[in-house]
């Protein structure tokens, strides 16, 4: 069934005798609301009224009054002033005024003879003037005439002169459009001036000047074009394509209507597109009316009716002409607004939006169900599978049964086609989700998602929805990441949720083997982030062995990487790693290094951890557990907070002495922990790097008491001979050569110790000589100084009796005072405020 923009009716048929038909034939037409006015060639006037039938159709007609103007010459145009109740009739080529209803003649409008064409200026402005504007063409003269008629008076204000004589012509306010025999001419009726358009090579019959409204007319233009011209003289629109022999033109927004002797052509203003076509056989002429046209033929008169535009819109809409659908809804919008308007246009681009779906135009389609607002419920429906996802409430407003079965195909048919389609599903829910428009269905969309990102295993949306909040349902949702071996995923899909117990046991069964899910590499290191964060305290106790049991080191975490303001309480985690011996060391050093505890207790544990976990490594590896020693070492030399005798005696009975020689030297027994470093530890580089770490922060003699020390007990023993010349030599700077002189055998030679010797020699040498530059310097500096005194001394200096000080602005009274670099003179007593 094609396409209607307009439905056709016959309104009048004139009877009348075989041998009066010519005579009587239909010239012209006017109609204002119901009244429709017939002029015809035997110069009569006819007036008709249109009635409605029950279902809103014109009917029938009723005839009212005729009068006949004169024996000859027929009616060529009518024009209807309903401001003053007036019938304007050309006639005989004179303008004659007669009563809209009786068809009287007004008596006191005159004929306005000699005229070939007239028109009524359609001005807004007339109601409140109580007068309204005429053009006539004279049929003697090359010139055209501005009337203002008037109730009981008309009179003309201004002429205008034309070089041809026009053959049509259209108003529109103060601008007119004309055509002569062979051009198109726009003319301003206030100023007078002529623009010319563009020629044409039409009959007199064929030249068609027509109003469009809003300062625009439709031109007859050459190569039967329809062209659009403003009243500035430019063309806004494409011109249409119009067929031969077009006797008239019409405007119905938004269609033209041109008629043709055989037919009636229907065209679209908005996409320059043909439309409908109605025949009419003998057709004459046509006028437009508020709803439709009029067309007449010599014996009838046919009513053009616009179909409802929301008819229309559907009717385009079911024969899949949604675009057509969508520009005409829009175009009508901006003239005359509806009231299903927003609803109209939803629906609309929904519409358009699926035919580009299932033309796999997917961008195009996705902006389309957006901006039509379409339930993305609409969408999840036609895909296979994708059903269980919608609630049992939901009710589709959309006939799409045969389209969803396109799809169906595919999924069985065509996987790679359907795979495309699937990207798009997923492309449309993500671009809605969060926005108002999913928002209304959002447990619909999470499902789908999740649906989508399970079955081709895009792991990474899978675990970025499911880590977020979400809505989906766990009823549907569960059983569907079991069934792909995600449980992974499930464990985040109940956490975003809330349910932390059951997340942390499916990631625990994973942890055990129980489940098999490769998305995630480190599954323990997850279910340890988990409980650090987690504000569930109970929770945390209730994995805490698992965790530890698994690994200590990772596993402390859940307490030490807790946020600063949700700590445990400490003594119940010291109780509770009791069993865990390096989580427990991991945990002190958390409390000592990132706390910063001064806590006693908490220095004496890990220092006896250190201690614990040292002896044990060397006893596992049976080597130096550097590490863990370097850590203990560290912490006893740096820390002031544990207690010395605590820890010494854990260590006394071990085979740790440099820790114990630390421990001895931190108690003041250094003697003896030199002793220990050399002849139980036997490590001489660990007994002179004794020396220097524990004269840090003591100055150099107690160093040298410390070497003294050392060499004392390297000279004690004949084996240790060598040690001792090594240490002299290679620290002469470090001794006094004066005591070390003392401590030395008389069986050592000179050339032994040698090395020393000039070392020390030369280190003294330097000193005295450092002094000497020293004691140099100073003298310099006290020349300098005595110099400046001696020239500020020569200087004279005038003081007057009320010379004042610069400091304290009082006078200087006293023969004693000073004077500043800038020569200003104060109180000696004011110097030192002078100088701050």
């Amino acid at each position: 069934m094609a396409f209607k923009a307009f439905t056709l009716q016959q309104v009048y048929e004139k009877l009348a005798a075989l041998k009066e038909r010519d005579k009587s034939s239909i010239q012209c037409l006017e109609c204002y609301d119901r009244n429709v006015y017939i002029g015809t060639k035997d110069a009569t006037v006819q007036h008709l009224f249109l009635t409605l039938g029950t279902n809103g159709d014109q009917s029938k007609t009723r005839e009212g009054r005729a009068r006949k103007l004169g024996s000859s010459s027929s009616v060529t145009q009518l024009r209807a002033v309903p401001l003053f109740n007036h019938l304007l009739v050309l006639w005989d080529r004179c303008v004659t005024a007669l009563n809209m209803f009786s068809l009287e003649p007004v008596p006191a409008l005159k004929k306005i003879q000699h005229v070939s064409l007239f028109e009524l200026c359609d001005s807004s402005l007339a109601a409140q003037a109580a007068c309204v504007e005429m053009v006539t063409s004279s049929s003697r003269r090359k010139v055209i005439r501005i009337h203002v008629v008037g109730v009981d008076r008309w009179e003309v204000v201004k002429e205008v002169p034309l070089l041809q004589d026009p053959v049509a012509l259209a108003v529109d306010g103060t601008s007119l459009c004309l055509a002569t025999s062979d051009r198109y001419l726009l003319c301003d009726i206030q100023t007078g001036s002529t623009e010319e358009l563009f020629p044409h090579q039409h009959s007199r019959q064929h030249a068609i000047v027509t109003s469009v409204g809003r300062g625009e007319f439709l031109l007859n233009g050459p190569g039967y074009l329809g062209m659009f011209v403003m009243k500035t003289g430019i063309c806004q629109r494409p011109p249409l394509q119009w067929p031969q022999e077009v006797l008239a033109a019409g405007v119905c927004f938004p269609y033209i209507l041109t008629l043709q002797p055989q037919m009636l052509s229907v065209c679209s203003m908005l996409d320059q597109q043909h439309k409908q076509t109605v025949s009419l056989s003998g057709a004459k002429g046509l006028i437009s009316t508020s709803d439709g046209a009029l067309v007449f033929t010599e014996r009838d008169v046919f009513s053009l009716s616009l179909v409802p535009f929301e008819e229309q819109i559907q009717a385009l809409v079911g024969h899949e002409r949604v675009e057509e659908a969508l520009l005409l809804l829009d175009g009508v919008q901006s003239h005359r607004p509806l009231d299903s308007y927003k609803e109209l246009q939803k629906a609309i681009t929904c519409l358009a939006g699926f035919a580009h779906f299932y033309q796999e135009d997917f961008s195009e389609a996705r902006d389309l169900f957006i901006k039509g607002e379409l339930d993305p419920r609409e969408i999840i429906r036609l895909y296979p599978g994708m059903q269980l996802c919608l609630g049992e409430d939901f009710q589709s407003h959309l006939d799409q049964v045969n389209k969803c079965r396109d799809l169906q195909v595919l999924w069985q048919d065509d996987r790679n086609t359907f795979h495309h389609y699937l990207a798009f599903l997923g492309d449309f829910l993500r671009a809605v989700r969060g926005t108002e428009q999913g928002l209304k269905c959002s447990k619909e969309v999470d499902g789908a998602l999740l649906r989508l990102y399970v079955e081709p295993g895009d792991t990474e949306n899978l675990l970025q929805l499911v880590d977020s909040p979400n809505e989906c349902s766990l009823n549907q949702c569960v059983p569907v990441l079991e069934q792909h071996n995600r449980f992974f995923a499930l464990g985040l899909l109940y956490k975003s949720h809330g349910l932390q117990n059951d997340a942390l046991k499916t990631w625990v069964k994973i942890t055990d083997g129980f489940h098999q899910d490769p998305s995630c590499s480190d599954v323990y290191g997850h279910i340890v982030r988990t409980l650090s964060q987690l504000e569930d305290k109970e929770t945390v106790w209730a994995f805490a062995d698992w965790t530890l049991q698994r690994n200590q080191e990772i596993g402390v975490q859940i307490f030490t990487k807790r946020p600063p303001d949700d700590q445990f309480e400490t003594q119940n985690v010291l109780t509770f790693l009791e069993k865990y011996p390096l989580a427990l060391l991991l945990y002190l050093e958390f409390l000592i290094h990132d706390l910063n505890s001064e806590e006693e207790s908490y220095h004496n544990r890990l220092a006896v951890a250190y201690v614990n976990q040292t002896l044990q490594e060397e006893e596992e590896t049976k080597s130096d557990a550097r590490e863990t020693r370097g850590k203990l070492q560290q912490m006893l030399w740096d820390s002031e907070f544990y207690d010395i005798s605590t820890v010494y005696d854990r260590v006394k009975s071990t085979t740790l002495h440099p820790e114990k020689a630390v421990l001895l030297g931190r108690a003041g027994e250094h003697s003896t922990a030199l002793q220990l470093l050399v002849h139980q530890e036997k490590d001489l580089q660990a007994a002179e790097a004794f020396c220097c770490r524990a004269a840090q922060g003591r100055g150099s003699h107690f160093r040298q008491v410390l070497l003294l020390n050392l060499l004392q007990i390297y000279l004690s023993s004949e084996a240790l001979t060598g040690a001792a010349v090594d240490l002299l030599n290679n620290h002469p700077q470090l001794f006094a050569l004066e005591k070390v002189i003392q401590l030395l055998p008389e069986s050592w030679s000179v050339q032994l110790v040698s090395p020393f010797i000039v070392g020390s020699l030369r280190k003294t040498f330097h000193q005295r000589q450092m002094a000497r530059v020293q004691k140099a310097l100073a003298q310099a500096e006290l020349l300098r100084l005595k110099v400046m005194w001696m020239q500020a001394s020569q200087t004279k200096f005038r003081v007057e009796k009320e010379q004042k000080c610069s400091v304290c602005q009082r006078n200087l009274a006293a023969p004693q005072f000073a004077r500043n670099m800038q020569g200003e003179l104060m109180h000696t007593s004011c110097t030192g405020y002078s100088a701050s």
